[in-house]
């Protein structure tokens, strides 16, 4: 049985065997999963429920899963959201990164690396007041929001790591490998324009226009957090 208050997962899969499948393993782990089958179940379920994390096949019937996660971002959505998918290739983890997905679970399925990455995304907030400031810009580490001016943004998950890892390196010039190994964990560069992608979406909500620029691109080597 789960337990009352645990986390609501959403689960967005066409094949009812991997669906019940996602769904024992998180019940039996403690969280209240919830099963659409389709995107436009997926995305009314997840209007009622507000979960806390959406698991979504890349490939659904009538919308693509990184066509649903997209329209979930557009419409303002803070949870982190895992893509289920066949390939692992560059290219298909750099789609799934830039339609606004956190990560990505590999088929076939594994519960025990599905588990973890759950176990990851969902771990109880750490109670503590600590912010990072740099200028007129405010981090809330409990909250997971951006103050900027005075003015509350609310950022995804790896929005607000790409800001953390900004914030806590003010000045200092990172490359792309830095950013990667420390915001995704990832290793890869080829052609990848992922982080090129989350800063021009983290500039969209903090710097309005007519507003000095934080984040300074260095070409060539990466970027900088630092008053123009």
């Amino acid at each position: 049985m789960t337990p009352a208050h645990s986390p609501c997962v959403l689960i967005i899969e066409t094949d009812d065997s991997l669906a019940n499948q996602l769904s024992f393993d998180l019940q039996e782990a403690g969280y209240e999963p919830v099963l659409a089958n389709d995107a436009a179940s997926g995305l009314q379920y997840y209007h009622d429920r507000q979960p806390a994390l959406v698991v979504l096949d890349r490939m659904l019937a009538g919308e693509s899963g990184l066509a649903l996660c997209k329209n979930l971002r557009n419409a303002g959505m803070r949870s982190p959201v895992l893509i289920l998918m066949a390939r692992d290739t560059v290219d298909d983890r750099v789609a799934c990164l830039e339609a606004g997905a956190d990560d990505y679970i590999l088929k076939p399925y594994r519960p025990e690396d599905f588990l973890k990455l759950i176990r990851l995304y969902l771990k109880p907030d750490v109670d503590t007041t600590e912010q990072l400031r740099f200028g007129d810009m405010v981090l809330d580490l409990a909250t997971r929001r951006a103050i900027y001016n005075g003015r509350i943004v609310d950022l995804t998950m790896k929005e607000f790591e790409l800001l953390k890892f900004l914030m806590e390196h003010p000045r200092e010039v990172l490359t792309r490998e830095q950013i990667l190994e420390n915001v995704w964990g990832y290793d890869f560069m080829g052609e990848s324009n992922v982080i090129e992608v989350y800063i021009r979406y983290l500039r969209l909500k903090i710097e309005d226009e007519g507003q000095k620029r934080l984040i300074q691109t260095v070409r060539g080597v990466g970027y900088v957090l630092r008053e123009s």
